[in-house]
């Protein structure tokens, strides 16, 4: 693999493959005006089993769920507990699905599992351009680089993943 620094400043990388050649940006953004989220969110789910034998043998059914937006590292009004270790507020838990939604949602010839609480985190990250405001996912990391930018009170340098289309990194400026 190679890289590439084009004209505009924005490094590509250049991957050969014999007889393939594909270029792949990574814009590089330095932004003063960002917002970091985190939507934590506790979800239960219930695995129906049909054949435990099989790989296609059982199906997973979504019950109640709660969210909650973490903006900036900043304890959410809604919070009911955190912040954990790393530093996520979470919300009040939905409730347990009961035996007659259990039975609701069951379809023939399967067993019921065992209700299982699930915690997720989709984490995003706004910043303002030429073209308005725009909003990618992104991971944990460049998150919590976020977080410490803004109570610092210092400028972020993203690199943005292929087509633009996520936050890969955050250097604080």
């Amino acid at each position: 693999m190679d890289y590439l620094r084009l004209r505009n400043g924005a490094i590509a990388l250049l991957i050969t493959v014999p007889g393939i050649v594909s270029l792949s940006g990574c814009t590089q953004v330095l932004t003063q005006d960002y917002e970091a989220i985190a939507e934590t969110t506790y979800v239960w789910q219930v695995e129906y089993v049909t054949d435990p034998n099989k790989v296609q043998g059982s199906r997973i059914e979504r019950f109640a769920s709660t969210s909650l937006i973490n903006r900036n590292g900043i304890m959410p009004n809604d919070a009911v507990t955190g912040p954990d270790d790393q530093g996520l507020w979470w919300p009040a838990l939905p409730p347990r699905p009961t035996v007659d939604e259990l039975e609701a949602a069951q379809q023939s010839r399967e067993d019921i599992g065992t209700p299982e609480l699930i915690k997720q985190v989709d984490y995003t990250l706004s910043y303002y351009s030429e073209e308005g405001r725009v909003t990618l996912p992104t991971d944990y990391s460049v998150y919590r680089k976020a977080v410490r930018a803004i109570e610092d009170g210092r400028s972020l340098e993203l690199t943005l993943g292929v087509n633009d289309s996520s936050v890969e990194k955050a250097e604080i400026r």
